[in-house]
């Protein structure tokens, strides 16, 4: 319960930062396209992604065994990429760099699915989520770019 504690309340400082830097004005009223998911799905998604990282994430770290540092390593890079995001993009209003940071992350997420798998299959399949999901975060911030070539610094 302790790791599920720890990692939870890593998942936590990251999501903050929607807290911390609030898409605002800025984003409402970029150009979007129609497939953009509705404000409301938001916070229902990431709480429940967020959740499910840290039960993979303790899961891993009380199984261990080979593979587990790995998977762990990836689970840092991965919400460390995941708290960067936010900031740069709304708090920045820089979506160049943002669709980077973004890309990162879609590597460290399947990464750790992947490292997080050769532990616990239950662990690795938590991940699968959270990668369509940042799938579709970084298309949108692709299509951002592409609708809003003015803002796309």
């Amino acid at each position: 319960m302790l790791l599920f504690l720890i990692f939870l309340l890593a998942c936590l400082c990251a999501g903050m930062t929607g807290y911390l830097f609030p898409t605002g004005d800025w984003y409402s009223r970029l150009r979007k396209p129609d497939w953009t998911p509705p404000n409301w799905a938001f916070p229902v998604v990431w709480t429940t992604l967020y959740l499910f990282m840290a039960i993979a994430g303790a899961r891993v770290a009380s199984i261990g065994g080979p593979g587990a540092t790995t998977a762990l390593a990836f689970w840092a890079l991965q919400i460390a990429a995941n708290t960067l995001w936010t900031p740069t993009v709304f708090g920045q209003h820089r979506l160049r760099l943002g669709l980077g940071v973004i890309g990162l992350l879609w590597i460290a997420v399947f990464g750790a699915m992947i490292a997080h798998w050769s532990v616990s299959t239950f662990a690795g399949l938590l991940f699968l989520p959270y990668l369509v999901w940042v799938s579709i975060a970084a298309a949108l911030n692709a299509a951002l770019i592409r609708l809003n070539p003015g803002e796309a610094r």
